[in-house]
């Protein structure tokens, strides 16, 4: 149970908890914007109608094409909500890429394509629903709902989780704070485990060159860096020292292969050679973008580059893996052979 205090006078004092007065206020906020509890989806629609007649309370697709269902608890028992989101999920497994769109257009009256773009900032995948997440999200949080949604996930694999927020009061005004049950990147990668290939143990990296970072500062100073909210910053701290990874650069290619060096750190924190990144000329200075600012700031990690090439020079071919996530494991044979070769690796 998460506990706030506020600092008084030098003493810590505790802040009253109180109950949040509807959950559909939950639900509103959630699908207004779902990067609250940390999810980087876009909502296809509230109170999707199944074909037995029950409702999903907020259905959303994320930058792969897979699908996310969120429920919210309300005052149902554990048993009772985790029982109705599998019974959803069963129905989701077989809903096809075309009765999404069709969903979607229904939903937010404008094609799939055109919204995922705007969202995503890249073209929806060909093929949609390869996998699926459910989401419970609770304004309490109670130790039999622990219990059942811990056994499915790590026991037998399921990709399921719970959100929950705390409500707290202060001079009358309320405080939230929100909070996962696990790691929801290890839950998903747990449950995909089963049906995608081993991971190799190196790393895929978006260099993200343009407004705010650029590849030539990356290479010459031995850094990678991400921002622009903590949703996306925040991946680089999957990276661990000596790491091996590769960089790759959108509708360009790969473009780096190195270990890391050093762990994530806001970007005004990062030193090269004892000297502050910042303080060094930049071919983008705008990297030091609200760098004060612990939500939005760009975050480095250090990389020593062992083979790197311009943007201009990236390496790929037909069918080379490519993924809009800041980090991801790569896995594609294909893909790892040829960059073995081409980064003698």
């Amino acid at each position: 149970m998460t506990t706030l205090f506020k600092v008084s006078s030098g003493e810590l004092v505790l802040v009253e908890r109180k109950t949040l007065a509807s959950e559909e206020t939950l639900e509103n906020w959630i699908a207004k914007d779902p990067s609250i509890i940390g999810l980087d989806v876009l909502v296809l629609g509230r109170q999707i109608v199944t074909d037995f007649n029950a409702r999903i309370d907020i259905l959303a697709i994320d930058r792969e094409g897979d699908i996310t269902i969120i429920e919210l608890k309300r005052d149902r028992t554990p048993r009772d909500v985790v029982a109705q989101i599998l019974d959803y999920a069963s129905w989701i497994a077989g809903l096809t890429t075309k009765r999404i769109h069709d969903i979607a257009f229904d939903k937010l009256g404008r094609r799939l394509e055109d919204a995922f773009r705007e969202r995503f900032d890249t073209p929806l995948p060909e093929n949609l629903n390869d996998s699926h997440t459910m989401l419970i999200v609770a304004s309490e949080f109670d130790a039999s709902s622990k219990r059942i949604v811990e056994y499915l996930a790590q026991t037998h694999d399921v990709s399921i989780n719970t959100a929950f927020f705390n409500v707290f009061e202060e001079n009358g005004q309320q405080l939230l704070a929100a909070d996962w049950l696990m790691d929801q990147q290890e839950v998903v990668e747990r449950s995909e485990s089963k049906k995608k290939l081993p991971w190799s143990g190196q790393w895929y990296a978006n260099v993200g060159d343009g407004r705010g970072r650029s590849w030539e500062d990356m290479q010459k100073y031995g850094f990678l860096a991400a921002g622009g909210g903590r949703i996306y910053s925040g991946r680089l701290d999957q990276l661990g020292i000596g790491d091996p990874l590769f960089a790759y650069q959108k509708q360009a290619g790969y473009v780096g292969y190195g270990n890391v060096s050093s762990t994530a750190v806001m970007v005004k924190e990062f030193e090269v050679d004892g000297t502050p990144l910042l303080e060094l000329p930049l071919a983008q200075p705008e990297l030091a973008h609200d760098k004060d600012d612990p939500e939005i700031a760009e975050y480095a990690v250090g990389v020593e580059w062992h083979k790197t090439f311009p943007i201009g020079e990236a390496q790929t071919f037909a069918g080379a893996f490519a993924n809009q996530n800041v980090v991801c494991k790569l896995r594609d044979p294909a893909t790892i052979e040829f960059l073995k070769r081409t980064f003698e690796a």
